[in-house]
């Protein structure tokens, strides 16, 4: 019994080649050209453009970071700026931000929002807002 499944698993002997003939190497079966063909090229076009798409998304919301960045620091200059006792609205240089301030017992704090300027923020329609306090005692 245990001889019939070892002659079902060994490999078939390949007969041996009649004198002066020499053994052809073995080839690897040829794909078929016609579904093969091409299908590198149609998978690259197909990734290209997400790939593209990926990045120029990833470099908007960098830029989205770091406007709300300087938003963030534009908030803090105008806080200690009225807290000094000096103008809100010129400490904040950044175009097209809102200013507000509002006095919190002895804090003086200042609110700042604009539109996103870079592509996708725009597009998304995102508004960034920052704000920050400090002490009021320059008064």
């Amino acid at each position: 019994m245990g001889s019939r499944w070892l002659r079902v698993l060994e490999p078939e002997p390949e007969p041996e080649p009649e004198p002066g003939q020499e053994r052809e190497p073995e080839r690897e079966p040829e794909p078929e050209q016609g579904r093969e063909r091409g299908s590198v090229t149609a998978e690259f076009a197909a990734v290209v453009p997400a790939v593209i798409l990926l990045l120029a998304v990833s470099l908007g919301g960098l830029q989205v970071a770091g406007q709300q960045l300087r938003l963030q620091d534009a908030a803090a200059d105008v806080s200690r700026s009225i807290a000094r006792g000096g103008d809100a609205a010129a400490a904040a240089d950044l175009p097209g931000v809102r200013v507000a301030t509002a006095a919190r017992g002895d804090l003086l704090c200042a609110h700042l929002s604009m539109r996103a300027s870079s592509p996708v923020g725009s597009a998304l329609g995102l508004t960034l807002r920052a704000s920050s306090c400090a002490l009021g005692g320059g008064r």
